[in-house]
């Protein structure tokens, strides 16, 4: 079975990278000389200090698995053209009015690893933004949310 591909911008596969990187050298040595001094301190077998420094080396292998993979079905979010665009696809920024709180947003389409509601990072998979792909300026978009009915109009769509 093929693994599901990862949307990611540059910027994102950048900070996955480096987050990479860090747990790679920086958090491994980090855990091993936690190790080596909770093994100094004798029997392991009522030793807390060991018990979390195991636990932590565990996470960090784990992290470092999940980034490989994500790293390895990774599709670039390119915004290929420069300035505004016809339709919403990942990598465009989108000016939207709000008709629930009379107000107008702005949302960057990212992949659902990259997501960030609150820095106006939202997925193409959240329901705003599945409801926004392939639309146009000008569309008024109605989404269906937990919370209820909320109803947008497309004001502009750019690739910066």
């Amino acid at each position: 079975m093929a693994e599901k591909q990862i949307l990611l911008t540059y910027e994102g596969i950048k900070a996955l990278e480096k987050e990479l990187e860090n747990l790679k050298t920086v958090e491994r040595n980090n855990v091993a000389i936690e190790l080596k001094e909770a093994r100094a301190q004798g029997d392991l077998s009522e030793n807390a200090e060991y018990d979390a420094a195991k636990d932590r080396q565990a996470e960090i292998e784990s992290r470092i698995v999940e980034i490989e993979k994500m790293l390895k079905n990774v599709v670039v979010i390119d915004a290929d053209d420069e300035g505004t665009a016809d339709k919403v696809k990942p990598g465009h920024k989108v000016k939207l009015h709000d008709h629930t709180f009379k107000e107008d947003v702005e949302y960057l389409i990212v992949g659902s690893t990259e997501a960030d509601p609150v820095n106006g990072k939202i997925s193409n998979e959240s329901p705003v933004g599945a409801a926004l792909i392939s639309r146009q300026v000008g569309d008024e978009i109605v989404v269906e949310t937990e919370f209820g009915t909320d109803r947008y109009t497309i004001l502009a769509i750019s690739t910066n």
